[in-house]
């Protein structure tokens, strides 16, 4: 009981530290914030030893765990991956500062001038799993739209994460910004998520980042309002009319290029007519690249195919395997999209427009792509700098999350004098 307590005493003191740095960082200016992400870049490069030496001692946590080969993939550090931190920080410092931009203003016959204008959300909570660059992607887009954030790593990134942190911090303290504008968890212990969900006091949203478990339980305990990320059971709809070339070089990409990511595709959908053609030539090359397919009856007869069964449709695979289907039509596609889907990323494969067209608009997933490779559905690739993660409801932010998604608004209405009849 005594750990409980202590537990609970050091979040609620997390918790009111980061209350008291979000009114500070409410109005830090962009000068500020930028200073602290480009030196906190600094940091990180100039720290990448110990930030290497610390992951190490998770990849030798995460190979006693039996994590997978993806797994440990999404969990590996070098120095090209550090660099990218690097970049990261400094793509987030380089966009536009969202606090304080107007999204629209009016005059009213009744003599107010009404702007609607973007303000910070608060304290953001986030809660994710093995990635160890989420801690300074969660943590410089948190700071560039005025948030203060309290991170929860994953237990296999433990180090990894803190010695990231360390290196934000670092930032923080250049620019004069409060250190708390940035804390992590200091405990492998899963009870800090449950004290975070119900931190309604201190902590205004809570983003998860991470597999199915993760959201699940976030979203069955928290009474903080939750920006959910799903799991990414991401489709790949090779139509009648695909261009072979293009067709090949997206399912590979989509596929083999990162397996351990959410934009990796996991389900395989091939029309009738080219199912000799176009279809044939997907699924040899994903089993030539050592992707394990799963196919219904039709493939079934390609050699190196292996039976699927009712569990591989709707499953994130994460990992070099992948399931696969024949359908009739584009329709058939769709519904099938639909009943398996996680409304995360969905891609068809068409040179016919109007095809592509009634895909986009009969399917309500997050993203959804054309003749691309679904790897692209990451907030860097938009453009976004960064992201926190890929929002998959439908109620504020949805689809990557970065700076501006991290903002709500408030109302200022200006008059002279100005009163009500």
């Amino acid at each position: 009981m005594k750990d409980v307590l202590e537990l609970t005493e050091i979040m609620k003191e997390i918790g009111s530290n980061a209350k008291a740095a979000a009114a500070e960082l409410a109005f830090a200016t962009t000068a500020a914030k930028d200073q602290a992400l480009n030196s906190a870049a600094d940091a990180v490069w100039a720290r990448r030893d110990e930030i290497l030496a610390a992951n190490a001692q998770d990849m030798e946590f995460g190979r006693d765990k039996k994590l997978s080969d993806a797994m440990l993939d999404r969990l590996m550090l070098d120095e090209e991956r550090v660099e990218g931190i690097c970049e990261g920080l400094r793509a987030v410092a380089a966009q536009a500062d969202p606090v304080g931009e107007v999204m629209a203003e009016w005059d009213r016959p009744n003599g107010l001038h009404i702007q609607r204008v973007r303000t910070p959300l608060g304290v953001i909570g986030v809660i994710y799993e093995s990635r160890p660059n989420v801690t300074a992607d969660a943590g410089a887009l948190c700071l560039k739209s005025g948030n203060a954030v309290i991170l929860r790593g994953g237990s296999e990134s433990f180090h990894s994460s803190a010695a990231i942190h360390a290196c934000l911090v670092d930032g923080l303290k250049a620019a004069g910004l409060p250190e708390d504008a940035i804390q992590r968890v200091p405990t492998r212990d899963r009870a800090a998520v449950s004290e975070m969900l119900t931190m309604t006091d201190h902590i205004d949203v809570i983003v998860p980042r991470g597999g199915k478990g993760l959201v699940g339980l976030v979203q069955r305990e928290a009474r903080v309002p939750v920006f959910a990320h799903l799991e990414g059971i991401v489709h790949i709809y090779i139509d009648a009319d695909a261009d072979p070339e293009k067709a090949l070089k997206v399912v590979l990409n989509s596929k083999i290029r990162r397996t351990g990511i959410c934009g990796a595709a996991e389900c395989l959908l091939i029309h009738k007519d080219v199912l000799e053609t176009i279809g044939q030539g997907a699924v040899r090359a994903l089993l030539d690249a050592g992707v394990e397919v799963r196919g219904d009856v039709a493939l079934q007869g390609i050699a190196g195919v292996t039976p699927a069964t009712a569990g591989d449709w709707g499953h994130e695979y994460l990992d070099m395997i992948i399931a696969a289907k024949v359908v009739d039509n584009a329709a058939d596609a769709i519904a099938h999209i639909r009943e398996y889907g996680s409304d995360h990323t969905d891609c068809i494969v068409t040179e016919d427009d109007a095809t592509a067209a009634n895909f986009f608009a009969r399917l309500d997933s997050a993203i959804l792509m054309r003749n691309a490779s679904t790897q692209f559905a990451d907030g860097g690739e938009f453009g976004m700098g960064a992201e926190i993660g890929i929002a998959t409801g439908k109620l504020h932010a949805r689809g990557p999350v970065g700076a501006a998604q991290l903002t709500s608004f408030k109302y200022l209405a200006t008059g002279d004098g100005t009163v009500r009849n």
